[in-house]
C-alpha cells in the first residue's frame, strides 16, 4: 500500500495538470503589424482585461489575419484577430487557403468591428456595373482585399476578362486613381481609411453603393458579409450616405482552448467596454447585441455560454 499511494498520487498529478491546461490563464493574443489597428487594438483589450481578470494576455505583432490563423494552428498563438470571411475560407480549405487541411477546429470568440468594402471610383463611374471595361485595382496580389473584389464584381456578373485588373496596394491606389492611371479601385479597412480620407481633401470621387439585389446574391453564397452604412461627410467630398458590404474584424481561437478560459475572457471583454473605448476608439463599436453578426465559423463552447447567459438567441449556432 505504502508503494502504491505515491504512484496514484502522481498519476492524479499528471491528470490534473493535463486536464487543467487547455484552461491556461497566460494567452498569446496574435494582432497584425505594429502600425495597424489589429495590434493597436489587441493591446488595448490585453491591458483591460489583464487588469480586470485572472488572464495574463500578451500580444504579438504578426502579419495578420493569414499568418494569425497558422499561429493557432501551430499553438503558438490562443487567441487572435482575423478578418471573419479569412476564417471561413481557412475553416473550409477555400481561396486564401486553397489546398490547404481545411482548420475545422477554429472557433469565433465574438465580432468586434466592420472592415468596410470600399469601391472608390472616379466621377464618371456612378455605379459597380460601370466597372466592366475599366482599369480597377483589386488590391495586393493574393490578399483578402482581392478576393472580397472578384466576389463583389461576380456578383454584378463582371468577370476576369472584363475589367483591366492591376495589383496595387492601397496607398497606391490612391495616387493611381488621382492621376488617372486606373478609373477604381478596392479597399477593405474600417472606416474612415486615413488614405481615402487624405484623397478626398484634393480629389472628387464617387464611393459606390452596393443594392440589396446584389447584397442577397452575395449571401447566398458567403455567409460573412454584412451590410453598413458609410455616413455622409466622413469622407469631405461624399455628401450621402453609402451603402456597402462589409466584412467583420473578429477574435478567434483554437477549439482546445479551454471553455473556461474563453468565458472569462468574453465577460471581461463587454462587462469593461466602457474602460476599452476609453482607450482605443474602436472600442465604441463593441456590443453585445450585435457580437454575433457575421459570424462564419462556429461558436467557441466558452463564448458560446456567455451569450446563453446574457440572453442572445444561439440556437443556430449550437
Amino acid at each position: 500500500m505504502r508503494k502504491t499511494l505515491p504512484l496514484m498520487l502522481v498519476l492524479v498529478l499528471f491528470v490534473f495538470a493535463f486536464t487543467g491546461c487547455a484552461d491556461t490563464k497566460k494567452l498569446t493574443l496574435a494582432t497584425g503589424g505594429t502600425t495597424g489597428t489589429y495590434y493597436s487594438y489587441g493591446s488595448a483589450i490585453a491591458t483591460v482585461l489583464t487588469d480586470h481578470s485572472d488572464l495574463k494576455i500578451t500580444v504579438a505583432s504578426t502579419g495578420a489575419s493569414m499568418a494569425n490563423i497558422e499561429l493557432l494552428r501551430k499553438g503558438d498563438a490562443q487567441i487572435a484577430i482575423v478578418q471573419n470571411d479569412v476564417a471561413y475560407y481557412a475553416s473550409t480549405g477555400t481561396d486564401l487557403f486553397q489546398g490547404e487541411e481545411p482548420y475545422e477546429d477554429l472557433r469565433m470568440i465574438a465580432t468586434l468591428y466592420s472592415e468596410d468594402v470600399h469601391i472608390v471610383a472616379a466621377k464618371t463611374i456612378t455605379d459597380i456595373a460601370d466597372l466592366r471595361g475599366k482599369t480597377v485595382s483589386v488590391g495586393d496580389a493574393g490578399s483578402g482585399t482581392e478576393v472580397n473584389a472578384w466576389q463583389v464584381l461576380d456578383a454584378y456578373g463582371i468577370s476576369k476578362e472584363d475589367i483591366n485588373a492591376v495589383n496595387l496596394g492601397f496607398g497606391e491606389s490612391s495616387e493611381a486613381l488621382k492621376s488617372g492611371k486606373i478609373d477604381a479601385f478596392f479597399a477593405v479597412s474600417g472606416s474612415p481609411a486615413t488614405y481615402i480620407a487624405n484623397l478626398s481633401a484634393n480629389y472628387d470621387f464617387n464611393l459606390l453603393s452596393v443594392d440589396e439585389e446584389h447584397y442577397e446574391t452575395l449571401c447566398n453564397t458567403y455567409g460573412f458579409y454584412v451590410l453598413e452604412t458609410i455616413p455622409a461627410q466622413t469622407y469631405s467630398n461624399i455628401l450621402q450616405d453609402t451603402q456597402v458590404l462589409a466584412v467583420k474584424a473578429v477574435l478567434v481561437a483554437d477549439k482546445s482552448l479551454g471553455a473556461e478560459t474563453v468565458h472569462t475572457f468574453v465577460k471581461a471583454l463587454f462587462e469593461n467596454q466602457k474602460e476599452l473605448e476609453s482607450v482605443h476608439p474602436k472600442g465604441a463599436l463593441l456590443d453585445e447585441s450585435t457580437a454575433l453578426n457575421g459570424v462564419s465559423v462556429p461558436l467557441h463552447e466558452g463564448a458560446l455560454r456567455y451569450y446563453e447567459e446574457i440572453g442572445e438567441d444561439v440556437s443556430m449556432y449550437e
